[in-house]
């Protein structure tokens, strides 16, 4: 029943009230905030309305304001088997299913998936210097640096292993030996890890020239600041699904213009005037795959940024891709940031 989830549509300017009507006539525990008569712009459930209630909202107040603008969602060219393990990873009884626009195609329920082990290579970029977060780097690299309980590095290394990826490698440049000495072999967190430590700084790609040996197989690359739920099974799966030898992580990042925006025409015409649009973009989220002849164009010992190896795929007319990211994402390279993923990480992975 692929149009079943318009039952349980709202749109953003929709009432609390609304929505709970919604949620209590579709019987599914939760309402899709759809926008534009397809994407979808958040979800909201029984427990997002009792929180809002708990810190004075109303009834009247709009869903756009309550709302989960970031669910987790799946994608059309998925399996059902993945949309299964998402919603198993994230205990979650029903996921939206999106296509390429981010308009909702339909909604898929819950049944308990398996997770086997993976031997895919998982290299995490773990030498910043973390600038932006000094003082707090002054003593410990960026790393290292506590989120909740733990360090966020840990929390990255935890969420592999959950999904039974064994084989880490961590490139080490600030301050790297304290790194080495907190995880060791990794054996504490169920993985086994290897350290790529770089004499100079190489950027996000030049690293990976000192693997110990060439991979057969396609490897997943990550920022390691980067506090995240993003399914890499699924990551790994599209990319090689579509055929690509490289495929980027990407968010959807939603911009309002304070202003009407016109388009003018000849002589000056105003042809059209949108007042105060939101304006959406993909932006690089960090996360990679590359495939073994993508990890070739790597120079060796050289600086080497990853954009620039995407870029030259592109100019080699080499398949490149995205995949789109909507799972929970915070990048902790600000102070600000540092501190919405220390409030939400409880919630998130307690």
């Amino acid at each position: 029943m692929p149009d079943s989830w318009k039952d349980i549509a709202i749109e953003p300017a929709a009432s609390v009230r609304a929505a709970l009507e919604i949620i209590d006539r579709g019987a599914k525990q939760i309402a899709l905030v759809v926008e534009d008569a397809c994407h979808l712009s958040g979800t909201i459930t029984d427990g997002d309305i009792r929180r809002a209630l708990l810190k004075g909202r109303t009834l009247e107040t709009p869903v756009s304001e309550v709302m989960n603008p970031n669910p987790v969602t799946g994608l059309l060219e998925e399996d059902e088997r993945i949309w299964q393990r998402t919603m198993q990873r994230h205990s979650l009884r029903h996921l939206p299913i999106l296509d390429k626009r981010g308009c909702v195609i339909e909604l898929a329920e819950y049944r308990i998936p398996s997770e086997p082990s993976r031997s895919t290579p998982v290299v995490i970029m773990a030498g910043g210097l973390g600038t932006r977060l000094r003082p707090l780097t002054e003593n410990i690299p960026k790393p290292l640096v506590p989120v909740g309980p733990k360090p966020v590095l840990e929390t990255i290394i935890e969420n592999f292993a959950s999904q039974g990826f064994e084989n880490i490698h961590l490139c080490l440049n600030y301050k790297g030996h304290m790194i080495r000495d907190y995880f060791g072999d990794g054996a504490q967190l169920g993985v086994q890890i290897a350290y790529i430590t770089e004499d100079r700084r190489l950027g996000t790609a030049g690293a990976l020239s000192l693997l110990s040996e060439t991979p057969d197989q396609p490897i997943i690359v990550m920022n390691g600041d980067l506090l995240t739920k993003v399914d890499f099974v699924r990551l790994l799966e599209f990319h090689n699904r579509q055929g690509f030898v490289a495929t980027m992580a990407m968010r959807e990042y939603s911009h309002q213009i304070p202003y009407g925006v016109l388009r003018i025409g000849d002589g000056y015409r105003i042809e059209q005037l949108r007042e105060k649009p939101v304006e959406r973009h993909y932006v690089n989220a960090g996360i990679y795959v590359l495939s073994p002849e993508a990890l070739q164009l790597v120079p060796g010992q050289k600086f080497y940024d990853m954009p620039t190896l995407f870029e030259r795929l592109m100019d080699m007319q080499r398949p490149v891709g995205s995949f789109p990211l909507r799972d929970y994402w915070v990048d902790i390279g600000r102070i600000e940031d540092l501190e919405r993923a220390s409030e939400e990480f409880a919630e998130m992975f307690g």
